[in-house]
Parts: structure tokens; C-alpha cells; sequence
């Protein structure tokens, strides 16, 4: 069962009053939906996810709640482009909690897990083409560096691309645990001891597969447009990238451009439109119950 991170902390820092909109970019299997859905009897919530088992299961869940929702089945990249098609321009809270869910992870034929045997998959969108045993089995041995030392930060990169071209030349790499072996077999013991060998690739796998990165930062451009003034966006992070991704969006849109900071009088367009609330960390007791949450930090700003 899916266990929301830092779902009280979430609910606290969205000031939920129950007339207004608001969005959860990350459906999964409801958690922090179904808490939200609670506290809104006049406003309206539309939930994202392009995962049709998580569509599926949330619409029974929520249904139970009220009929104050909308699930949207599609990748939170089309936001904006989804509420504009429902004449919604502006909402007051959006929830972005970027973990894989619980299910996806325990479910080992998605091929997320580094833990259990699969088919190399890792697709969000089961409708979609890209699997990471595509990419395993057809990107150049530049490629596979390229993604594991960026989307991964894989000291190894280069060992780990050289056996992975090495190998598949032999014959495919088709499941989770060939690749964990041959991920196994090129690192040094000292880093086996310190970390799962397998886990910072499958990382850069599952992000590659599913264009994260690309998507997370262009979205959370657009979702600061989105929000009303006074309106809150709260973002669940669980790796340095996306934290990186977040820390240079809400510093460009909080403060003032460097050049300009010392004017009398700064020009309206060159203002901060938003104002950083804090940034929060899982409890050590969040933690003993749900050890996913060990990673994660929630972000929270205001629209000004």
C-alpha cells in the first residue's frame, strides 16, 4: 500500500480553504488527493497521472470522498494546456510529490526496482514507446555515459556503459537483474558496501525513460503562472537534480536580478512575483514507518 511523504506537512502548507481549486500534478494512488478532497465541499480538485493502474484505483478512492474532483489521465507537462481546455487560467494550491509510488515499485513488472527480476521497463505511461530495455540495447556507448553521469551521477558511467556494450553484444540485456549483475560485476567492492551498485543507474534510467527532468522544469515554470495570488505550491523532491531544478526556479522568480537589486526604485517586471515559505524533512518517525521517506524534502512557495 502507497504511504504519502510528508502529507501533514503538505496539507499544513497549502492553507486549504474549502471554496477554492486545487491541483495534484502527481495523483499516484491518492494519498495526498484523498486529504485534499476532505477539506474542499464548494472548490474543485484536478489530479494528473498517466499511469492507468493509479488513474484506475484513485477514481474509486475519490469517489467515495465526493464528486468535487477531476482525474486527468496525462503527463503533468500538459498542466496549463488541460486547464485551459476546462476554462480553469488560475487555481490556489498545486502539489507536486515526484517519488515513484509504492505500488509502482512493489509491482517488480514495471522493472523499476533494482531489487526483483523484470522486464527492463520503468515506462510511467504504460501507452508510451521508450523502455529502458530500448535504451540498454540501442543507445551508443556515448549515450549511456552521457545518462548515467548526468541523470545518475554514476562515478562508473563509463565502466558500466563499456560492459553494457560489451555484453549486448553477446546477446540482449533483458531484465532488471542481468543488468544489476553486470552493474555488479565492473564497480569495486568498496562501493557495493556503501550503496546499492545498481540503484544511481536505474535512476538515470527511469528519468531518461520517462524525460523527468525536461518535464519537472519547464512544468514548474508554468505552474508559478498558474497559481492565484496568495495561492501555494508545494513540491515533494527526492534526489540533488530535482532539488537543483527547484532551488534555480525559485530563486530566479524571489528575488530581485543581481544588476538591479541596488535601484531606488525596481521596475515592476524585474520583481519577485513569489516568496520562499521553507523547506521541510520527514520526521524520524515518518521515517521508521515508511523508510521511502528517508529522501525526501517538500518545498513550499507563495505567489505573491
Amino acid at each position: 500500500m502507497h504511504k504519502s511523504v510528508l502529507l501533514n506537512e503538505c496539507l499544513e502548507n497549502l492553507k486549504i480553504k474549502d471554496d477554492l481549486i486545487y491541483v495534484d500534478a502527481t495523483l499516484g494512488y491518492a494519498g495526498h488527493s484523498r486529504e485534499i478532497l476532505k477539506r474542499i465541499k464548494k472548490g474543485f480538485l484536478f489530479a494528473f497521472d498517466q499511469d492507468i493502474k493509479a488513474v484506475t484505483y484513485s477514481q474509486k478512492e475519490l469517489s467515495k470522498i465526493s464528486s468535487k474532483y477531476e482525474i486527468i489521465k496525462s503527463n503533468f507537462k500538459n498542466m496549463k494546456k488541460e486547464l485551459e481546455k476546462r476554462k480553469v487560467f488560475k487555481v490556489d494550491g498545486i502539489l507536486f510529490d515526484l517519488g515513484v509510488s509504492s505500488p509502482q515499485l512493489d509491482e517488480f513488472k514495471r522493472g523499476f526496482s533494482y531489487h526483483q527480476d523484470a522486464l527492463l521497463d520503468m515506462r510511467m505511461d504504460l501507452e508510451q514507446s521508450l523502455t529502458a530495455y530500448y535504451i540498454v540495447n540501442n543507445y551508443s556507448y556515448e549515450e549511456l555515459v552521457n545518462i548515467l553521469k548526468r541523470y545518475g551521477e554514476e562515478r562508473y558511467s563509463k565502466a558500466i556503459a563499456s560492459k553494457i556494450i560489451h555484453e549486448r553484444n553477446k546477446k540482449e540485456i533483458r531484465t532488471t537483474l542481468e543488468l544489476v549483475e553486470l552493474i555488479k560485476s565492473v564497480v569495486p567492492e568498496k562501493y557495493k558496501r556503501t550503496t546499492h551498485p545498481a540503484r544511481r543507474s536505474f535512476q538515470a534510467l527511469r528519468i531518461e525513460v520517462n524525460d523527468e527532468l525536461n518535464i519537472l522544469e519547464k512544468t514548474l515554470e508554468e505552474s508559478i503562472f498558474l497559481l492565484n495570488k496568495g495561492g501555494r505550491l508545494c513540491i515533494i523532491t527526492f534526489h540533488s537534480l530535482e532539488e537543483r531544478i527547484c532551488t534555480k526556479i525559485f530563486k530566479k522568480y524571489s528575488q530581485v536580478p543581481k544588476e538591479l537589486s541596488k535601484l531606488p526604485n525596481v521596475p515592476k517586471e524585474y520583481q519577485p512575483i513569489i516568496k520562499i515559505i521553507g523547506k521541510y524533512y520527514p520526521t524520524k518517525e515518518e521515517i521508521n514507518f515508511n523508510h521511502r521517506a528517508r529522501s525526501a524534502k517538500l518545498r513550499v512557495i507563495e505567489k505573491l
